[in-house]
């Protein structure tokens, strides 16, 4: 087929040479080249915009996509533990009437599916009445006894539902997969339509597209009337299954956006069978819990035996009431694809109508007639359309991969064996729909993901979706990690739309309230680390930038005190090997400016530059829900910056030059890119201008926590890390300082201020030479200055004194005491202290440095063990879980 053209005002076609097939339906064009009626009006709008501005738009929505992190992890590895969200420039339209019949076909569906897992766990009368067979409930290996007594508020037990569809060549709907566990995709659709609107503003208005903020405000009710007390005000938490979940990006946006309290199963308790979250000010009642965990994994005590992920004893708790848990434990029970060919059966039964939105055509094989049926079928050789899958699902497990047989004899053999356990499937040749790729549009094909939440005694269904795309027509229903780009969904709305948000209302009463000790131990404990390794990476570049300036300057300072002080104290912080700080063997390793470089971005090397990042950002991403938008992207930014440079250093040809300035923001170097780089080695002038980048960036972040984070327990935390770890820093650098005729001392200590960012402090203030009492005055004693030790430990000893203890115990805690006492110890140095000792003995400053270098460990672990380590690692006693049948 030839090119489609466009009729426009403006510009060539952006759809120039796009060429549907005539095999599958396509979602914009007919077949004989026409855009459909939907679509008309739309294109010309894009059209107007021009080719070369939609460009330019869609390279900045991929570059806040990539500075956000949307990403996910995955379950296979060879692609890496993180592929990133790939977003295409249009979206997929859908117009008020087709939107209306999917609806009501999908809220028919959701109602009949709640019914059935009330009846299954309850009076099992579709058994009782041959609408189902008792082989296969007895045969599902996700079905459980122990889910069964449950009873959950107004008999819903299917709170939150998802439905895979795919479009046939005739351009129906069907249903090709059920979610009834834990859905996934609904924070990626909500990024996606928060995206896609930046892009396309003004169409977004003028196309009448429905908002999503009225589906979250029904969820939000939902899961407010579902909570057993509290109503009022219940306590509502999203649990996740962790940072190693393929999901965890959406688990923390969704938990922002919907103001609830991200957890995992380590921060839940339950006592007496009702269910707590562990805070620093103890145990709060838990209400409703929206788990985002699938219902095998949740409770280790009588399930599946996993104790790190789930709650012990969370399913007698729910048995009880005590808990509402949404999805009701047991849900994935129906999502099964063996349970498609019984559905219409049902529906006539229960609600005496047919399923208006039919599945994709399956034949479960445990029934001798649908068994003869495929074998028939795999009898004819290739013209079989049938595929061959598993006919259970039972977690996340993946149930549509196909089970290949080259040979007849052996696809019989297995359905006479394994035959309760496998389906039969036609294949659907899914709709394609133009993607933008490699500059062009071209042809992929769709999966369509809608939601639905239970509301009023029945269901209502989110005016939009999740679009995967892929290359091919392989099936993509089996996990919203399917396909490789993705698309925002536009239901278009006969009226203007009325704009809704999920803020209160004036109207709505507000409870005044100050953030305290609710905060989880387990953010609390991330929240210090993030502050410990921010502060350990900026530490390390402001001590690395004067190394490179030194070794790349005009003036020869090789051999020099202050860069042998320079070199020793990144020797001493485990920056480089300890022996290049050695008289006798620096000689016989590589040069400091040769091994430099590739130190710094070592991955093996625990006190690398490399490794503090990467271990502050995994601190930022499993508080991410705790950090502001702007904090997450300087600490993802930060990130970037230092995987990228470190890949170059590492991947790229050892002569290839790389620019961190200017183009940084880029993800990766394309070929091209790489190849038209001049050839030379990736050395300090680089690894300056990184460290030039870093360091901006990093102060950046210190002034938002210091001017947009609210003073609550999570600040506290993320502060006492900074101060801890910068106060080890200052100790570092003045106990490394040796003994030197004073005309060499002056510009040791100068490197000194440098490296604690004080030397313009110190030059407006003397305006002479640098003496040591001065500088040490200045980086030790003087609480003015934010990077003076006195400072540091002034915050201390107010951020120990702030947090949650006991009031009727004085005479203080511990902690206090150790923060108290090197504060005064500080204060009772004299000027003279300062000064090196002429005796040859330790002198009163060194003594106290020590104390210091002794103490603020000792600080850090009472803190550790009175406020982050809330209980012990939860053990499993046996691998078995309950009674499956």
């Amino acid at each position: 087929m030839e090119g489609v053209e466009i009729n426009q005002r403006a510009g060539e076609s952006i759809f120039a040479g796009y060429a549907p097939d005539n095999a599958f339906y396509d979602e914009i064009f007919c077949g004989t080249g026409g855009v459909r009626p939907g679509w008309k009006d739309f294109l010309s709008a894009v059209s107007c915009i021009g080719r070369t501005e939609l460009m330019n738009r869609w390279l900045q929505a991929q570059e806040e996509i990539h500075e956000t992190g949307i990403a996910y992890n995955i379950y296979d590895h060879s692609e890496g533990a993180v592929r990133p969200w790939e977003l295409d420039l249009l979206p997929q339209l859908i117009g008020p009437e087709e939107w209306s019949e999917l609806s009501a076909g999908l809220v028919q569906r959701a109602n009949l599916l709640n019914r059935l897992l009330a009846d299954l766990y309850g009076p099992q009368e579709s058994l009782t009445r041959g609408m189902l067979p008792a082989n296969w409930l007895y045969s599902h290996p996700g079905f459980r006894r122990v889910y069964s007594g449950q009873t959950p508020p107004g008999g819903t037990f299917l709170h939150f539902y998802a439905a895979d569809l795919a479009r046939a060549p005739d351009g129906r709907w069907w249903v090709v997969g059920d979610r009834t566990d834990a859905p996934l995709g609904l924070g990626y659709a909500l990024e996606n339509r928060i995206v896609t609107s930046r892009m396309l503003s003004k169409a977004i208005h003028n196309f009448n597209v429905e908002r999503l903020a009225g589906f979250f405000m029904t969820l939000q009710e939902t899961l407010r009337e579902l909570a057993p007390s509290h109503r009022d005000n219940p306590r509502i938490v999203l649990l996740s299954h962790g940072p190693s979940g393929p999901n965890y990006f959406e688990d923390a946006y969704l938990a922002r956006y919907l103001g609830y309290t991200l957890v995992e199963g380590g921060d839940l308790a339950v006592r007496d069978d009702h269910v707590f979250l562990k805070t620093l000010g103890g145990l709060l009642p838990v209400d409703v819990i929206l788990r985002r965990l699938s219902d095998e994994f949740c409770d280790p005590l009588e399930l599946r035996g996993t104790a790190g992920l789930g709650v012990p004893g969370l399913l007698q708790a729910a048995r009880l009431g005590n808990v509402t848990v949404t999805n009701a434990l047991g849900s994935s029970l129906v999502e099964s694809p063996s349970l498609m060919p019984f559905l219409p059966g049902l529906a006539r039964e229960w609600m005496g109508e047919e399923l208006t939105l039919p599945s994709v055509a399956t034949w479960w094989c445990g029934q001798d007639s649908a068994r003869s049926h495929v074998m028939s079928q795999f009898a004819q050789g290739e013209s079989n359309p049938l595929s061959i899958r598993s006919a259970y699902r039972v977690g996340r497990n993946d149930a549509s991969d196909r089970l290949r047989s080259d040979c007849g004899s052996d696809i019989a053999k297995l359905l006479q064996t394994e035959s309760r356990s496998l389906i039969a499937q036609e294949a659907v040749k899914r709709s394609t729909s133009p993607v933008w790729c490699d500059d062009s549009p071209t042809r992929w094909h769709m999966a369509l993901r809608v939601f639905l939440v239970a509301s009023d005694n029945s269901y209502h269904v989110m005016p939009g979706g999740l679009v995967r795309l892929d290359r091919e027509s392989a099936p993509l229903d089996h996990s919203v990690l399917g396909g490789h780009m993705s698309k925002d969904v536009w239901v278009q709305a006969i009226e203007p739309v009325k704009n809704v948000t999920l803020l209160a209302t004036a109207k709505q009463p507000v409870v005044l309230r100050r953030g305290g000790t609710e905060l989880p131990s387990r953010v609390a404990d991330n929240l210090f680390w993030l502050g410990r390794r921010i502060e350990r990476a900026q530490g390390t570049c402001r001590l690395l930038r004067p190394v490179v300036a030194r070794l790349t300057g005009e003036t020869e300072f090789e051999g020099s005190e202050e860069l042998a002080y320079l070199i020793h104290c990144l020797a001493e912080q485990g920056h480089i090997e300890p022996g290049f700080a050695v008289e006798g063997m620096k000689d016989r390793l590589p040069t400091i400016a040769h091994i430099l470089p590739s130190s710094v971005l070592d991955p093996e090397m625990l006190g690398s530059l490399r490794c503090s990042v990467a271990e502050a950002h995994r601190n930022a991403s499993l508080v991410r829900d705790r950090l502001s938008l702007d904090s997450w992207r300087i600490v993802h930014h930060i990130e970037r910056l230092v995987m990228r440079a470190s890949q170059l250093e590492q991947s790229v040809d050892p002569f290839t030059k790389i620019h961190l300035s200017g183009d940084s923001e880029k993800e990766l170097l394309t070929p091209d890119e790489v190849g038209a780089l001049k050839r030379q080695p990736f050395g300090l002038v680089e690894l300056d201008e990184l460290l030039d980048e870093l360091i901006v960036n990093l102060a950046a972040l210190d002034g938002l926590i210091g001017e947009s984070m609210t003073r609550t327990s999570a600040w506290r935390f993320l502060e006492l890390g900074r101060r801890l770890e910068r106060s080890l820093h200052v100790v570092s650098l003045v106990q490394s300082i040796p003994a030197m005729p004073e005309k060499e001392e002056g510009r040791v200590l100068e490197a000194v201020l440098e490296v604690a960012d004080s030397i313009m402090t110190y030059r407006s203030r003397y305006l002479a030479a640098v003496s040591r009492a001065a500088a040490l005055d200045l980086l030790l004693t003087d609480e003015t200055n934010p990077r003076s030790l006195a400072y540091q430990l002034v915050s201390i000893v107010d951020h120990v004194a702030h947090l949650p203890h006991d009031e009727t115990k004085p005479l203080g805690t511990p902690e206090e005491r150790i923060a108290l006492s090197l504060l005064n110890s500080l204060r009772m140095l004299e000027v003279d202290d300062l000064n090196p000792s002429s005796s040859g003995k330790r002198s009163k400053l060194e003594r106290f440095l020590q104390q210091v270098v002794d103490q603020l460990p000792k600080l850090s672990d009472l803190i550790s063990h009175r406020y982050l380590i809330h209980a012990g690692v939860a053990r499993q006693m046996s691998d078995r879980g309950g009674p499956k049948n």
